[in-house]
């Protein structure tokens, strides 16, 4: 691994940091204790429900002070959202400011929102921060891999402001505001001073979209000037992309809009092994935060006891860090870290054999 990884992969989850808000809001104090915090749980769909209850056990077992909130979403679109997404489950996690969200699928061609959409935009869950880290033990094309994506999760293509002009011909706008791109590039450029980073890159096509991209890259180029000591490069997405697959050793902390953010951070994953392994959190104002695994809901595995719990578990891990509960979060991922490395207990997307409770067991053994 490039030096200093390993103790980066450690921090990987610590995002309150990079809120400035956070620390003046009045949960911090209740986040820094030891009693129990009470933390919105979305099973999600397909092997969502499974590995969610791995998580559990996990954290059971290693002593985590989590109460879970389950919340499940509807069978039938809430006006009140237009989404699957009930008000009910959007007020649980403004309740209780943080949450874990396993995977879930939008019916395709329904007409309602996405429910991924629908949480990001509702909760103004404004920045995706998405660690890849090669992990110790687990070989892949790469072994020294050791960069976030941060990616602006509330514009851009995913507004969703789509119409039919006239029949045969769509338009789906694209939006970016001077405020969201702003709030974008000061969370990672903090997120790299805060972290011993060293390098932002900011993503775009502002050589094709002027205007839009071209202002994102203008609010990048400000706040830059406030971190003197963090070197600021620029990259067209395409060659980003095709140099993330030469060389991903050359970059660091990556922040772009919204549809380069979604592509990019899973070319990222593939890097290291997929998006089974690789943790997501979604961050928005005074510390609410919403970590996810960011995979499908593989229902063609469903209740078969095959699933790979890693990347919602490293996405527990995530959250454990936001809490300020570092010594259970270093336990847990330190447990399945060794359970990876150690190479007997992997389900079948790592190549091995083991059903997600054998390998569940395996890391709660370690702990």
């Amino acid at each position: 691994m490039r030096a200093g990884a390993g103790a980066a992969l450690l921090r990987a989850g610590s995002l309150l940091r990079a809120s400035a808000a956070y620390q003046s809001h009045s949960a911090f104090r209740l986040f820094s204790s030891q009693a129990p915090i009470t933390a919105t749980l979305f099973p999600g769909d397909g092997i969502g429900p499974e590995i969610a209850e791995a998580v559990k056990k996990i954290f059971k077992a290693a002593g985590a002070p989590i109460d879970w909130d389950e919340q499940y979403i509807s069978k039938t679109a809430d006006p009140r959202t237009n989404s699957f997404i009930t008000r009910e489950n959007l007020d649980s996690v403004l309740k209780n400011r943080i949450g874990l969200k396993g995977p879930m699928a939008t019916p395709i061609g329904k007409g309602h929102r996405s429910l991924n959409l629908t949480l990001r935009k509702e909760l103004q869950l404004y920045a995706n921060v998405r660690p890849c880290f090669s992990l110790p033990g687990y070989k892949t094309r790469y072994d020294d891999v050791n960069l976030v994506t941060i990616r602006e999760n509330t514009e851009g293509e995913y507004s969703g402001l789509e119409h039919e002009v006239v029949p045969g011909v769509v338009e789906s706008l694209k939006v970016i505001t001077r405020k969201a791109s702003t709030r974008v590039a000061e969370f990672a450029f903090k997120y790299a001073a805060d972290n011993g980073r060293k390098t932002v890159t900011s993503i775009h096509k502002a050589n094709i979209m002027k205007m839009a991209d071209g202002l994102f890259i203008k609010c990048c180029r400000e706040v830059k000037e406030k971190y003197p000591d963090i070197e600021y490069k620029e990259m067209i997405v395409d060659n980003a992309c095709m140099q993330l697959v030469k060389d991903p050793t050359q970059f660091d902390v990556l922040v772009m809009p919204n549809l380069y953010g979604d592509i990019i951070s899973d070319l990222c994953a593939g890097l290291i092994g997929g998006l089974g392994l690789t943790p997501s959190g979604n961050i928005g104002a005074d510390g609410l935060a919403l970590m996810e695994a960011v995979h499908g809901t593989a229902p063609d595995i469903a209740g078969k006891d095959l699933a790979n719990p890693t990347a919602l578990l490293m996405s527990g891990v995530m959250m454990l860090r936001h809490l300020e509960l570092n010594e259970h979060a270093e336990r847990i991922q330190a447990a399945a870290l060794a359970t990876i490395a150690e190479g007997q207990y992997l389900t079948g997307d790592l190549g091995g054999k083991a059903k997600c409770s054998e390998f569940t067991k395996a890391i709660i053994d370690h702990l």
